[in-house]
């Protein structure tokens, strides 16, 4: 071992360390790590930025603007709403919403499949008095699922994809992933219908239990004509920075005023809404003036008015939130809403709202403003979840069809060889701007640039693994020490090693940090390139032991309530399913 390969080592723990324990966005600490290595001189600045131009990465980002059409257009969320609505059965429920996600994963984004038809799923659940955790894991687990089906099934695939072409091979087929994704689509879905079913947590949602119990999250004060601060602001009137208790409401008379700003100006009569820590609703109470209202019907669902609602909403591993509180994130002006309530682990956050810093994964409950909705489709921080009152589509509702059969025909021409994939993808883009399909601004708007950042960091960090040869010492160290057990031994720790990163960090991290090492070793042990590099594809993408591993399953973690030990319990069997099927299919194929 060389003195560079060891500082590479102790470079990318420290990295993965970090990530694991989110001291920062994924995408800086990725692309710290990389400038650290660049900085050191163990890649030149052309090897380092080479992921920026990367094939399967600029595929990724032509991706995204399609993912927003689609997500927009609704379609998806219309057909399987007409699927769930004469269902009789649960298990038939299970059947026609899992068999379709894990088909439309094959094609699209599976992120937004996932973000799109969780509010669906609730609704159905709803309306039929069911626990929504019965079916938003499975929901995930299918996406998935279906996105090792083809090539752009994932973002992983792509970037896998991009790696082997950036090596000199020829790259994957459209359909090649399909020999290992077809086999474990179907094997892991026969799982979840017959016995992941009865391993599932019997959980209501958020809304469902603060309905249920209103008092301990909201409480309601009356502004009488002795409040020394009638017609002075809120921050004047010192209701801004309250010890456990935080003003999200005034009622006057007909009128709601929500989210409450500093600058709001309390008056006689009215009705102050606070949540929070309602122990401490006595220090309130001592003010001149305040008077506790308990003459009215206080719900959560009362506070809906027009555009103002009850809002449900997942924080993203992207998020800025998770790097300061929600105070200092200024969350009622950047966003038009306010916290009422944070869930982590199925368990409230006990504190005061503003000083709370929120994680990935946690489930905040919002009192949504008039232009809540507007700013959420202009950023990528939060994902919400709640079930929308009424559907919307495009008005003209053939642009969405449009859409998907130019799709279709463009993956057509590359199952042929016609065109690549990244060509395909730049004459769908072009030709939705050229029919006005979307637009520049939506377009920039659909593009998630800190996934780019770190799939082209991480890209960079791959550079490093090999040109440093810490890809082909790791390898050399795997081969003597597996060398005795034979190749099924090689094949099986490369998919454990990668699955176990992808459940720590990212799918696309994982797989940028494994290639190298897995691609070494293919020409140790006499395998082709493209083998190891399906094995290293699939294992990125099945992520079922943690929330934090897949964004899939952050976004049900909070809808559904569930725990780590919920992801554990029946995320490992299916686990175990795909690493044997994977590792079979490989070596028969490609040994």
């Amino acid at each position: 071992m060389t003195i560079e390969i060891a500082v590479v080592l102790i470079g990318i723990t420290g990295m993965l360390s970090g990530l694991f324990l989110e001291i920062a966005r994924p995408d800086l600490l990725v692309f710290f790590t990389l400038f650290v290595f660049l900085m050191l001189g163990f890649v030149t600045p052309d090897e380092a930025l080479a992921g920026f131009s990367n094939q399967g990465m600029m595929t990724v980002a032509l991706l995204f603007v399609v993912a927003g059409v689609f997500e927009k257009s609704g379609l998806i969320e219309r057909l399987m709403s007409s699927f769930l609505a004469d269902t009789k059965t649960e298990r038939g429920a299970m059947g026609k919403l899992l068999f379709p996600v894990s088909a439309f994963s094959a094609f699209f984004n599976n992120t937004p499949i996932v973000a799109t038809l969780t509010p669906v799923v609730r609704r159905w659940t709803s309306r039929r008095d069911i626990s929504p955790s019965k079916y938003l894991l499975p929901l995930s687990y299918a996406s998935i699922l279906g996105g090792t089906v083809t090539l752009i099934g994932t973002s992983t695939n792509l970037v896998v994809h991009g790696l082997l072409i950036d090596a000199g091979e020829k790259g994957f087929s459209f359909f090649q992933l399909a020999w290992v994704g077809v086999p474990i689509t179907i094997a892991g879905l026969c799982y979840l219908l017959l016995f992941g079913r009865k391993l599932l947590p019997d959980h209501r949602s958020m809304i469902q239990r603060v309905n249920e119990s209103t008092k301990d999250y909201l409480s309601e004060m009356k502004v009488t004509p002795e409040f020394q601060y009638s017609g002075r602001t809120v921050e004047e009137a010192q209701l801004r920075n309250l010890k456990g208790v935080y003003l999200i409401e005034i009622i006057r008379g007909k009128e709601r005023i929500s989210p409450v700003s500093s600058q709001t100006v309390i008056q006689t009569g009215d009705r102050l809404i606070f949540t929070g820590m309602i122990s401490t609703i006595a220090e309130l109470q001592k003010r001149k003036g305040l008077i506790v209202n308990t003459g009215t019907d206080l719900s959560l669902e009362n506070i809906k008015n027009g555009d103002r609602r009850l809002v449900e909403a997942v924080v993203s591993h992207q998020s800025p939130l998770t790097q300061q509180s929600i105070k200092q994130g200024r969350f009622r002006q950047t966003y038009d809403a306010a916290v009422v309530a944070v869930h982590r682990n199925d368990e409230r956050v006990e504190g005061k709202i503003g000083d709370i810093v929120p994680k990935a994964g946690d489930l905040l409950l919002l009192v949504s403003g008039p232009e809540f909705h507007n700013r959420m489709r202009e950023r990528k921080d939060l994902y919400i979840t709640t079930p929308l009152e009424k559907q919307k589509f495009y008005e003209d509702e053939s642009q969405g069809w449009m859409t998907l059969i130019m799709l279709m025909a463009l993956i057509s021409c590359v199952m042929i060889g016609w065109l690549t994939i990244f060509k395909a993808m730049v004459i769908m883009v072009g030709a939705l701007f050229v029919l006005r399909i979307t637009s520049p601004s939506e377009a920039k708007e659909a593009v998630q640039f800190q996934v780019l950042l770190l799939i082209a960091s991480a890209l960079g960090i791959g550079n490093v693994i090999t040109e440093t040869g810490t890809a082909e010492w790791a390898a050399d160290l795997l081969i003597h020490a597996l060398q005795p057990f034979g190749i099924l031994a090689v094949l099986i720790s490369i998919y454990f090693m990668t699955n176990i990163f992808t459940e720590l960090i990212t799918n696309n991290a994982a797989a940028v940090i494994m290639f190298p090492i897995a691609y070494e070793i293919s020409g140790e042990i006499g395998m082709e390139p493209v083998g190891m590099a399906v094995l290293t594809a699939v294992a990125a993408s099945a992520s079922f032991l943690s929330p934090i591993g897949y964004q899939t399953n952050l976004i049900v973690f909070g809808p559904g309530g569930y725990s780590f030990a919920d992801y554990a319990r029946v995320g490992f069997p299916l686990t175990l399913l795909c690493m044997i099927i994977t590792v079979s299919v490989v070596y028969t194929m490609y040994t």
